[in-house]
């Protein structure tokens, strides 16, 4: 199996039929070095303070580090691409008016981490989406040189026209080697992993995220019912204005203001100085709010985050 690769001028029709057949292309050197490494420089003190991860899913040898478009201006210029855009709303748009900004997040991968397992982003919703329904496009924006060795992303390419039940073989599988600079588009249906790091240098991507607008509510409860006035409301009505995590990868956040080593993937509840309740928990996500401290908890109270 093989990946792709088209130079930066393709036109955003070609990207999608290719997009559309193998679920992933890569599009060359469309970003400038320099442009990256000024980004990997501002983003560089919050990737160094954020902690492993602490599963197998996370990695615990791997770095993901949030709140990009709050913590970086060079970043906002990363999701604001306007072929990105093009393409992420062309291949959207059969199924929403507008698209989202889903996820921001740089991925490190650490010599020493062996490959993530395969799965599908859009389990990110559980098995709740028609499978008609196309909810995300992703990018993966390779601001190292990603090769085999360091741990480039791992692809079926066509798998997102597969059985959920089929099983990918190793024969089937290609990695997103791409140099510093280039983007990898890949839709949330296809089969997909981080790769093991073999190398002794880390290898850093970009991670931005697209997906339907109408995966939200209607009105924005975080704007109505703000944090300082939620906080004092009945557990369960916090719940349903959505703070707590709809399931294991979907809902969390990342303190903007904190580079103190806590984690950076934290349950919303966190925000309203409270852990999750055991009884409203999907699986693993209490994994994902590890990193709540009571020094965590007090810290946000005090600053009303």
């Amino acid at each position: 199996m093989s990946l792709k690769s088209l130079p930066p001028d393709s036109s955003t029709e070609t990207l999608l039929e290719v997009f559309a057949e193998d679920g992933a292309v890569i599009v060359q050197n469309i970003c400038p070095a320099a442009n990256v490494d000024a980004l990997v420089e501002e983003l560089s003190p919050f990737i160094h303070t954020t902690p492993k991860g602490n599963d197998e899913f996370t990695g615990f040898e791997t770095q993901r580090t949030g709140a990009l478009v709050a913590r970086s201006q060079r970043a906002r210029a990363f999701v604001m691409q306007q072929q990105v855009l093009d393409c992420a709303r062309g291949f959207l748009s059969p199924q929403a008016e507008r698209i989202q900004l889903h996820l921001t997040q740089t991925i490190n991968i650490n010599p020493g981490q062996g490959a993530q397992y395969l799965h599908r982003d859009r389990l990110a919703w559980g098995m709740h989406l028609p499978r008609e329904i196309e909810p995300q496009f992703n990018t993966m924006w390779a601001l190292t040189d990603f090769t085999a060795e360091n741990g480039a992303t791992r692809l079926v390419p066509g798998s997102q026209t597969w059985d959920w039940e089929k099983r990918a073989e190793p024969e089937q599988f290609c990695q997103a080697e791409m140099p510093k600079g280039s983007v990898l588009f890949y839709s949330g249906s296809v089969l997909h992993s981080g790769g093991e790091n073999r190398s002794n240098a880390a290898r850093l991507g970009l991670n931005i995220t697209y997906c339907l607008g109408w995966l939200r509510q209607e009105e924005n409860q975080y704007l109505s019912c703000p944090p300082e006035i939620a906080r004092e409301l009945d557990p369960e009505l916090q719940e349903l204005l959505g703070y707590t995590q709809g399931d294991y990868a979907l809902g969390y956040f990342s303190d903007p203001a904190c580079a103190d080593g806590r984690s950076g993937l934290l349950p919303p509840e966190v925000a309203l100085g409270r852990q999750p309740r055991a009884e409203s928990n999907f699986s693993g996500s209490s994994d994902t709010g590890t990193g709540a401290t009571s020094e965590a908890l007090d810290e946000i109270s005090r600053t009303g985050a």
